[in-house]
Parts: structure tokens; sequence; C-alpha cells
């Protein structure tokens, strides 16, 4: 049987949810415990609760793996073979993924209850993505595992570098960059994307937006579309193959641009690709003469927490402003945050005050989120991050 430290909650009941806060602990009873270990959580009233991973650097404190029996985590690679493996189950048998897709995600951390690790594939790539010191130092156990799952595929490691400071390790040299590949052609429904595995953003392509790609290539028939934020064209290039009249794309980061173009061609997809800031695109639009029917705005992270949550408030404003008074009468904005620090609602509010500057009227067609193999759980609200609004523009 295998002996952990103890660390104690300062509350009768142990709180809902996946992660316990610093706040929340009584230090008194939290001792030996080293940072990223495994460690028993025990309650205000000395009883046992459940296992999770510790960390006295991180405000997150503990990050919960199991509220079930003290023998959970005898054999941690077990433990972690069970879950690994239930999540992939979800993805091949309940989702049939495999038939539409080779990049789906694996693993969504709170979602699948591993929290602080995140498992992308990217076709015969594995992208392992950890946003807690625990995770990370368990990324062989994590391996093994996935090799034995997946045999054959090639595994990386990052450590999600807006989590390194959080959890105590931004000086950390060994770090500084983590894993990557050489960029590879994966499959999406009737798509080839060319993605990037453990470098650019996130890890290396957005799985999350696999559904939107197709939802809104469905509206792009005979539409002029502009595509803002393009990345590697996971919209552009599906808008261009199911008949746009014409599809522009813009994105400040060249290397992902890059790879759209070479994608496009792959693809036979007629896409006008452009170096350029989103809001200079817009600025042009609005008085332009050939205005897009389909406008898609989809800008990075732009709040990675609370602290930077007001000013990422007045971007998205001014952002959707121009989108709204660049979209063509009649025509139809989908707009994206994939901030977890701001919610549905504020996310809306935002956009449709952003319709009153723009003097525009708006209609709500349909909220949008990230795809199933992206599962959320109901009593942990921030793993709903990504958002998005499908707007009828009058």
């Amino acid at each position: 049987m295998t002996s952990y430290a103890q660390v104690q909650v300062g509350l009768e009941r142990l709180p809902m949810g996946p992660w316990i806060y610093a706040r929340l602990m009584d230090e008194r009873g939290s001792h030996g415990a080293e940072d990223g270990a495994i460690v028993e959580v025990i309650d205000g009233a000395g009883r046992f609760c459940g296992h999770g991973l510790y960390n006295s650097s991180s405000d997150i404190r503990v990050r919960m793996l199991s509220r079930g029996r003290r023998s959970d985590l005898d054999r941690p690679r077990e433990f972690l073979r069970r879950r690994i493996a239930a999540a992939l189950r979800l993805r091949r048998r309940t989702l049939g993924l495999e038939e539409v897709t080779d990049a789906f995600r694996i693993v969504h951390a709170e979602g699948d209850d591993l929290s602080g690790l995140i498992v992308d594939k990217l076709g015969d790539a594995l992208v392992c993505q950890y946003h807690a010191l625990g995770f990370w130092r368990l990324r062989e156990d994590v391996e093994a595992i996935l090799r034995e799952l997946l045999p054959g595929h090639l595994v990386l490691h990052r450590f999600a570098r807006s989590a390194r400071r959080g959890e105590g390790l931004d000086a950390a040299a060994e770090l500084s960059e983590g894993d990557a590949a050489d960029p590879r052609y994966v499959q999406e429904h009737e798509v080839r994307f060319l993605v990037h595995p453990g470098a650019s953003h996130k890890t290396g392509w957005f799985c999350d937006q696999r559904d939107n790609r197709r939802r809104l290539a469905a509206l792009a028939r005979g539409r002029h579309v502009m595509d803002l934020c393009c990345h590697a064209g996971g919209f552009s290039i599906p808008a261009a193959l199911a008949g746009a009249r014409s599809v522009t794309a813009a994105d400040l980061d060249e290397e992902p641009l890059g790879r759209a173009e070479r994608a496009a061609a792959e693809n036979r997809a007629e896409v006008a690709f452009h170096h350029a800031d989103a809001f200079d695109v817009l600025r042009d639009t609005v008085d332009s003469k050939r205005r897009p029917g389909l406008l898609i705005l989809d800008p990075h992270k732009l709040a990675k927490g609370k602290r930077d949550l007001e000013a990422a408030k007045v971007k998205y404003r001014d952002l959707n402003a121009l989108g709204i008074a660049a979209a063509a009468p009649g025509g139809i904005l989908a707009t994206f945050s994939c901030s977890g620090a701001l919610d549905l609602p504020a996310f809306a509010g935002v956009v449709f005050q952003a319709a009153r500057r723009a003097e525009r009227e708006v209609r709500l067609l349909e909220t949008l989120g990230a795809g199933p193999d992206h599962p959320q759980r109901p009593d942990f609200g921030r793993s709903r991050y990504l958002k998005g609004l499908l707007l009828a523009v009058d």
C-alpha cells in the first residue's frame, strides 16, 4: 500500500469541484507534502476525503484526482491508466471521432477528472500539455500509458507557458520550451489541415473548433467570407471548399499563416491570405464596397485570468464593434472568446454593447462551444472556456 503525505482543508466539508484554493487550506495540517506530489486530502473534521496533486507555490493548492477510497491511488500508474483509457474510449466508441478525423482531444483536464493534463492527438503525434507541476512529475507514467494505448505514436511533452508562473516554475530552465515535432497534415472530414504538434498556439492545433468549422462552412455558400485571426486556415479553407463566393483571411502570426497557405494549396481551395492585424483589416472593410456576408472573429485568449478581465472586455468590445460595423447588411457574424475567465453571459453582454456602439441591430441565432471531445464538468464553469455567438446583422 502506497503511503502519502496528508494535507488538510480548513472546512468541515470538502468544497465541490476539482480545485482547492490556498485560502481554504489549514496549513497547520499540511506539513511534509512536497510540491507536485500526490497527497491525501483530509477535511477539517479529520476525515479522509480523497487524493490530489499538491503545490504550495500555486493558489490552486490541491487539484483533486479522486474522492473515492484510500486504495484508489495504491498504484498511481494503474489509476492513471484507467482514467486515460476511459477518456480515449469516450472519444472512440461513444463519439466515433476516428470516423471523421485523426485530430481530437483525448484528455481534457478537469473535464476528464485529470486536472492539469491535456492530451491532443494530432495525426500520429500525441501532444501532452501540462498545467500542473504534479502531472509534469508524472509525465513518464503518462507517456508509458499513451504508448500502450496508442502504439506507434510520437509523444511530446510541453508545460503550458501560461501556467508556469502560477505553478512557481517560470524560472525553471528545463521547462523553457518543451517538445515539438515537424508539421504534418491531419484529416478533418473532407479537409486536410497542416498542424504543428507542440508548437504555435495551444498544442499546435485548435481541436475544439472542429464542429464550428463545419457549421460555419455550411453558411458560407454564395457569400463573401472574411476570417480574422485565421491561424492555419481552420475556418477559411472549409468555407472556400463549401462554395463561398470569395474568402479573405488574415493573421499576424506568420508561421501558421504559412501553413494555411500550404494547406489551401493542398485542398485546392482559393483563399486570399494576408499578414495583417484584424483591427486594421476591419477599419478598411467598413468603408469598402464589398463587405463580408460571413465574418468570423476568433482572437487568441485575451484574458489569461481574472486580473486581465476588464482590459480584455475592452478589447473584445472594440473588436466586435468594428466587426459588426464591417459586416454586410443581412450578413452573419460568428464571434468567439476562448478566455476561461470570461463566461458566456458576460461575453454576450460585451458583444451586444459593441452592437450598440456600431449602431447596428443584431439577433442571436445560436450559441457555440467546444466539441464533445472537450467535456465539461457541471461544477467547474472554467471547463466551458470556449464560447461563441452566431449573430444576424441587420
